[in-house]
């Protein structure tokens, strides 16, 4: 049995990586994260930003691979919490590359859309030039280039939009729906939307291969934030009117908020040609998504 070292185990990507890998008979999967209890059993509690503790507990499982779904992912805060942020996003990476490495061990590394600065006027690929406008970003590619510097067998993940289990844009909407007959949502970012239950099926496609590199995994297709909204209140069957904002008016009422970037479209294009590996349409995932944790009517 192959052990399998999973980070931040009570995220969203971490719960349907657990609910995934769990069902395969060849992983043991270990799952650390900072706190308990949560909906996944912790087996450790580990800061990953210590070196020495990640890799004495590297060194107690011997992992076959590391799965890190850790991060510092509140985009507004980052601003304000420069350390914490190198910390979590950026020295956590690399300590886990650092054991990995060490372990001889796969890494599977999730990174983000803001490495990029959002400026694009077609769906970026891994090739295309990186430039964050934020803390959060700033620090993501950080430990991007962490992985790639300490770690001999990787995979990272840049994703977008993403929604599961926990805190997410779907589960705010409906929430804010019970109480709100209008909600005002931007109309001018664009992003394709993407479940958690997506990628972790591409991270389970990934896993057994040799095919290491650097991967953007999006579901296929695109959106702006106010139309997404408005198919989550379609397809959960709610009257809530939902009213598109621009950017910049947004931004006049929150104005401690981050930049965000206004092009988050990910063209799944190392997926295409290394792989035959597809993702689903954003459309088509979200109805499974609302199905399963019984949202739709």
């Amino acid at each position: 049995m192959k052990n399998i070292i999973v980070t931040g185990c009570n995220g969203q990507l971490g719960i349907a990586i657990n609910k995934l890998l769990s069902q395969d008979p060849e992983y043991h999967l270990v799952n650390t994260d900072v706190a308990e209890p949560g909906f996944v059993k912790v087996d450790k509690l580990l800061d990953i930003t210590k070196v020495e503790d990640v890799l004495d507990f590297a060194r107690e499982v011997k992992p076959y691979a590391i799965i890190n779904c850790a991060a510092y992912t509140a985009v507004d805060a980052a601003q304000t919490h420069l350390d914490l942020n190198y910390k979590i996003n950026a020295i956590g990476p690399r300590n886990l590359a650092i054991a990995a490495t060490d372990q001889k061990a796969k890494l599977v590394h999730i990174s983000t859309d803001y490495v990029f600065p959002g400026d694009s006027e077609k769906p970026l690929t891994e090739f295309d030039v990186t430039g964050p406008k934020s803390v959060y970003g700033i620090t993501k590619l950080a430990g991007e280039n962490f992985v790639k510097d300490f770690a001999d067998r990787y995979f990272i993940i840049r994703t977008a939009w993403l929604y599961g289990e926990g805190k997410n844009f779907v589960k705010t909407m409906l929430k804010l729906s019970e109480t709100h007959d209008r909600l005002t949502v931007v109309d001018d970012q664009f992003g394709s939307p993407t479940s958690t239950i997506e990628l972790a099926k591409a991270i389970n496609y990934l896993l057994p291969t040799d095919n290491y590199g650097l991967f953007h995994g999006t579901c296929e297709g695109s959106t702006m934030w106010a139309d997404f909204a408005a198919e989550i209140m379609k397809k959960a069957g709610k009257s809530t009117e939902i009213v598109p904002v621009s950017t910049e008016e947004y931004y006049k009422n929150n104005s401690a908020s981050a930049p965000r970037p206004h092009y988050s479209i990910l063209d799944n294009y190392m997926f295409r040609l290394t792989t035959d590996h597809m993702y689903a349409d954003w459309h088509d995932a979200l109805d499974v998504y609302m199905k399963t944790f019984g949202y739709a009517k």
